[in-house]
């Protein structure tokens, strides 16, 4: 069988990191999109953390540049495409509205429309997210239920999500969603709330801060693991329809409950260092999200095997092993 090649945008993110660890151990070939940026060498922190930097083929290209990729279609064939690239931090989405509807919105179209145009039958994979529910319309978020985002970043996606669907129907273009929950890793950013707690308890222990300042930590989510999600974009693109699928874990926690798992990793008492700080409230907050991944586990055969304990626990132990260095210091 002749080897697959994958292309990956967003690749030097969390899930693109792992999405291409994972297809590499598949014997795919793996393109990874690198928009230039003057901090472009620093973005490869987590390939070279999972020991594949070298292992990729990084090229030059931007999900606003339809031109520039018509000629990477044109060039290198891709048989699948995962656009995971966007702005995908969603209180920077507030003051970046525009930028964050051209990236995370008009750029997955582009990407779409380079496939439809240069590579109609190369299977394609948007990364859509349960933000889209926003202000969630029933208790268990599935694929029928209807999306009231709250935010620019969920509103954008919102327009990539149902542009895929489209495509779709239109075009007959093998394009699919998954509609991720949240999931985390030690690859997160630190602009993330679990990765920033992870990181905030491991310097606390250190020695190195002394408090935690958190928002709304009453707000529930369904944690998983990414290293877990990015096998199921890759199912979604095995199957023999297109169609769309939740990922989640069927479980919410509390951020409050998340925060007492981390300290509780490192023998400490959550409440002498958490503080409340409204300056991390969203200005339209999403209370609750709990994703139904029953299709996913009937159709895909998929479901998550990571704990929201273990990957916690994984993720503390990281941050504690990353920082040792400075508390020495």
């Amino acid at each position: 069988m002749a080897q697959k090649t994958a292309l990956i945008t967003g690749i030097t993110g969390q899930d693109g990191a792992y999405l291409a660890q994972f297809l590499l151990g598949k014997g795919y070939k793996v393109l990874g999109l690198n928009p230039r940026r003057s901090t472009s060498d620093v973005n490869l922190a987590r390939l070279e953390w999972l020991g594949i930097a070298k292992d990729v083929e990084m090229i030059d290209g931007d999900l606003l540049d339809l031109s520039g990729l018509i000629r990477l279609f044109q060039q290198y064939q891709p048989d699948e495409v995962f656009n995971l690239g966007a702005q995908s931090f969603v209180k920077t989405s507030w003051n970046q509205p525009l930028l964050t509807g051209q990236v995370s919105g008009i750029g997955a179209v582009n990407v779409l429309e380079a496939a439809r145009l240069i590579k109609p039958d190369a299977r394609c994979y948007q990364a859509s997210t349960s933000e889209m529910y926003g202000l969630i319309q029933e208790p268990e978020q599935r694929e029928t239920t209807p999306f009231y985002p709250r935010s620019p970043y969920a509103a954008a996606k919102l327009y990539a999500h149902w542009m895929t669907v489209n495509y779709r129907e239109s075009f007959n273009l093998f394009s699919c969603s998954g509609i991720l929950f949240n999931h985390e890793s030690p690859l997160r950013g630190l602009e993330f709330v679990t990765r920033k707690v992870t990181d905030a308890v491991a310097r606390i222990k250190l020695g190195l801060q002394d408090e935690l300042r958190l928002g709304n930590i009453d707000a529930k989510r369904d944690w998983g693991h990414a290293r877990d999600y990015v096998q199921a974009m890759w199912l979604m693109l095995q199957q023999d329809v297109a169609d769309d699928y939740v990922i989640a874990t069927g479980r919410t926690t509390t951020v409050r409950d998340m925060c007492r798992i981390a300290f509780e990793v490192v023998g400490m008492d959550m409440d002498k260092h958490l503080v409340i700080d409204p300056a991390f409230f969203r200005p339209a907050e999403v209370d609750v999200l709990l994703g139904d991944p029953s299709k996913a586990r009937a159709k895909l055969g998929w479901q998550a095997t990571t704990t929201l304990e273990e990957m916690i626990t994984e993720m503390v132990e990281a941050d504690l092993a990353r920082l040792k260095p400075l508390a020495r210091a």
